[in-house]
């Protein structure tokens, strides 16, 4: 079994909602690729700039993550966390509880074990199934 890489990564690339950027195939893409919702300085996807919890007035109240909010979980991140863990196996609200329970630096930890190919340590990415690097299907 393949060692586990240490992805480099900021706190910065975690958006508000608890999704880890750097494992979504649109911040991976070579072509119009997305920095992350947190970089303002750079044109992003119409998706992104659209984004009801990323333009979420609590956000602009001093909010870092969802979790932080008084009304967490609200009705658009319920959705949000149903729509991912139907399709990608992966759950924003779970992320924010980890992000409360370990620190943004444990979170991100896990996250490295968690997105890393145990065939071949290669970066999985949350909307693909399968890891580019060696074709390892990781979720169906």
């Amino acid at each position: 079994m393949a060692t586990t890489p240490a992805f480099s990564t900021s706190p910065q690339l975690i958006a508000p909602c608890g999704i880890d950027c750097r494992f979504c195939r649109a911040y991976a893409r070579k072509r119009n690729p997305c920095f992350g919702c947190r970089d303002d300085s750079i044109p992003k996807p119409v998706t992104r700039v659209r984004c009801l919890i990323k333009n979420c007035g609590k956000l602009a109240d001093g909010v870092e993550y969802c979790i932080d909010c008084n009304e967490f979980p609200c009705l658009r991140l319920s959705h949000l966390d149903a729509r991912y863990r139907t399709r990608y196996g992966l759950s924003v609200i779970h992320n924010l509880v980890s992000i409360r329970e370990v620190g943004i630096q444990g979170f991100i930890q896990a996250e490295n074990q968690k997105w890393t190919c145990p065939h071949c340590a290669g970066m999985l990415f949350m909307h693909q199934a399968h890891c580019p690097s060696c074709g390892y299907v990781w979720h169906e």
